[in-house]
């Protein structure tokens, strides 16, 4: 038993993969073939359609995500260090290339052409993560050590925003550096 769950683990993770290169219709089923050395009836097997697939992806991506929040809610207390994190998690992510972009922020500028049931467990990423960001930022706001512009949830949505934006610029320029470039500055305008 535990041979088929490590199966399902290889395509996952060949899955992300593929969709951090070039989105959710970049790839097929083949193509994980290829890469994981197996059938693609045996990928059928475990996800029987793409969208199955990549639905269990994002599911797992947001389980991954929450973990981090938790942890990162256990071991730093002050609200403007939890943000510092935050981002420093991500620069660390373009710094050595492992994992540079957020998947759901990939599929999210697919919205319009994602399944259902990957576009609805997208959503809910961003509802959690705004949701989170949101307490950060009226923790920040009552102990004074951040400054609101508007609401907190608008805040907090904007600071989400520029973090994606950030990801997609670096992307762009192709160069890692852009992103701490860009997203170093939305904390620095916020510090009370």
């Amino acid at each position: 038993m535990g041979n088929t769950s490590t199966r399902a683990d290889d395509i996952l993770s060949c899955a992300r993969t593929l969709i951090a290169r070039g989105g959710y219709n970049s790839f097929s089923y083949a193509d994980i073939s290829k890469v994981v050395g197996i059938r693609t009836a045996s990928i059928h097997h475990h996800f029987p359609g793409k969208a199955d697939l990549v639905r269990v992806l994002v599911a797992q991506y947001r389980q991954e995500v929450e973990a981090g929040l938790a942890e990162l809610e256990r071991n730093v207390a002050d609200p403007l260090d939890q943000l510092r994190a935050y981002l420093g998690y991500w620069e660390g992510c373009f710094a050595d290339t492992t994992d540079p972009f957020c998947v759901c922020a990939l599929l999210a500028g697919e919205s319009p052409v994602l399944p259902e049931a990957v576009a609805l467990e997208v959503r809910a990423h961003f509802r959690k993560l705004a949701d989170w960001l949101t307490s950060v930022f009226e923790r920040g706001a009552a102990q004074g050590r951040l400054r609101l512009v508007g609401t907190a949830r608008s805040d907090a949505e904007l600071f989400m925003a520029g973090v994606h934006g950030a990801m997609l610029s670096a992307r762009a320029y192709g160069d890692a550096t852009t992103f701490g470039a860009i997203a170093r500055p939305l904390l620095q305008r916020i510090v009370a």
